[in-house]
């Protein structure tokens, strides 16, 4: 999988999967994010092997209808963004799923537009 550079420094995590949830890449911060499970050593292993039920269905889901999904979650202090969506090659097929997790700022502010 080609990947330009600037998305290995980039400040959110991002890892990628092919369609069978195989992982094929993680930025710098997403290997520093699961460097507990594995970090890098991730890589070529299976993303649905780290889900526990009813993550683990809501992913296979994912993978089979190029679906995506967008939540928030909070431990202890710190709030994320998860945001799972679909990629496509330069070609137009389908290549799996990319996670992108944010850090969110305590004080993030909301605008209504």
């Amino acid at each position: 999988m080609r990947v330009d550079p600037w998305l290995h420094k980039f400040s959110a995590a991002i890892t990628v999967c092919d369609t069978e949830g195989k992982i094929v890449y993680m930025n710098e911060k997403s290997q520093s994010a699961y460097a507990a499970d594995g970090g890098a050593g991730l890589l070529g292993t299976n993303a649905l092997d780290c889900h526990p039920e009813p993550a683990r269905s809501k992913m296979v889901a994912m993978l089979k209808n190029q679906s995506r999904n967008c939540y928030t979650v909070q431990k202890g202090r710190g709030k994320k963004l998860i945001y799972q969506a679909p990629w496509y090659k330069e070609s137009g097929q389908y290549g799996g799923l990319v996670e992108l997790t944010i850090e969110l700022p305590q004080d993030l502010p909301h605008h209504t537009r």
